[in-house]
């Protein structure tokens, strides 16, 4: 699996929900490859889309349609400034990956040196499962330069918020410490989800 991870400041949220939408009706069925998609607004009007694809040359296809450049241009002016891509062929699902019945989204950005140790956490979804049952699943994608884009999909936010108030024991407490150190967090308290 490949994921883009698409960000940037836009404060013209209906105009952007419907190009989106636009893309999904019209432009998806011409995408081969794609998978599907996260999307949401930060409260500071940050948009976050998490897309998925079968492999990054179906994503660079995808792009290289001409269709696709003018929908991205119509995108573009709607956007309040230029858009961060990162571009991730290292990608690991927990519990299956997202789940579009998600009611609270998280996105939790940084970088680690040991990038499998991060993995390996990822895996261990019996551990997680039992310790936190309002997460639905989640995506890892990581960089070559260890930077990584975490999604987790969760029932609601209010049992998210509870879930963080349960203390994990040691080891895991030690894996989170490792791999949240410095990272950055983006709560999608209204996502929503596209699938192919």
């Amino acid at each position: 699996m490949f994921i883009q991870v698409v960000q940037g400041a836009c404060s013209r949220r209906d105009e952007a929900h419907a190009l989106l939408d636009e893309w999904r009706r019209e432009l998806s069925p011409g995408a081969s490859g794609w998978l599907g998609g996260t999307y949401g607004f930060t409260d500071d009007d940050q948009l976050i889309a998490v897309v998925r694809f079968e492999s990054r040359e179906a994503a660079m296809a995808n792009s290289d349609r001409p269709e696709q450049g003018r929908w991205a241009a119509r995108f573009t002016e709607v956007m309040d400034g230029p858009m961060e891509f990162h571009d991730c062929d290292d990608v690991t699902l927990m519990m299956d990956g997202g789940s579009d019945a998600a009611g609270f989204v998280q996105i939790i950005r940084g970088r680690v040196e040991d990038a499998g140790r991060l993995k390996a956490m990822m895996a261990d979804t019996t551990t997680m499962h039992e310790m936190r049952p309002e997460i639905l699943g989640g995506t890892l994608a990581i960089e070559p330069d260890g930077t990584f884009t975490e999604t987790i999909a969760f029932t609601s936010e209010e049992a998210a918020r509870a879930g963080e108030k349960i203390e994990p024991p040691a080891d895991v407490r030690r894996e989170l410490a490792y791999a949240m150190q410095g990272a950055t967090f983006f709560d999608l308290r209204d996502p929503w989800f596209e699938s192919a």
